[in-house]
């Protein structure tokens, strides 16, 4: 078994959709970056590379690349999945947490559960996601932006 440990943070900015493991949340502000910026699925995955020693998602979808614009990082996450299946590594279960000071995204995260649920080829059960502030400190604090953590563990078939 392995376990890996993902981060990831973007700004927050006018005329940008808020997507958040798949989901986009009503809000004024959206996350800015190459792709959907989803913070969360993106530390899912570079939590998911790391684990199998693959690398990051830089390596395997850089910014400098303009195949990646706009790309829904739901679809990333698939390609990296299949990545690891190709390595023969299955996913045991993950544990992620965003830090947010606003919006409220309790109500959200069931369909962000079923959202990498699906694309992990794992049960709901399996996905734990939770959601904090940082009571007003730091960059995430003042509302500048978002950030995620994400744990997982993978197996790794057995011959």
């Amino acid at each position: 078994m392995r376990i890996g440990h993902g981060y990831d943070v973007h700004r927050l900015t006018e005329g940008r959709a808020l997507v958040l493991g798949g989901v986009t949340i009503p809000w004024n502000l959206g996350l800015l970056g190459h792709s959907d910026a989803d913070v969360l699925t993106h530390a899912v995955m570079d939590a998911l590379l790391g684990a199998a020693g693959l690398g990051d998602i830089g390596q395997h979808f850089p910014d400098s690349d303009p195949a990646y614009r706009g790309i829904s990082s739901i679809t990333l996450l698939r390609q990296v999945v299949s990545l690891l299946r190709e390595h023969r590594f299955w996913v045991g279960n993950l544990d992620a947490t965003i830090v947010a000071q606003q919006p409220k995204l309790a109500p959200y995260l069931p369909g962000m559960r079923r959202n990498l649920a699906m694309c992990l080829g794992l049960p709901e059960e399996r996905i734990n996601l939770k959601a904090t502030t940082e009571e007003g400190l730091g960059f995430t604090g003042t509302g500048q932006g978002m950030a995620a953590h994400a744990v997982v563990l993978l197996k790794e078939a057995s011959d």
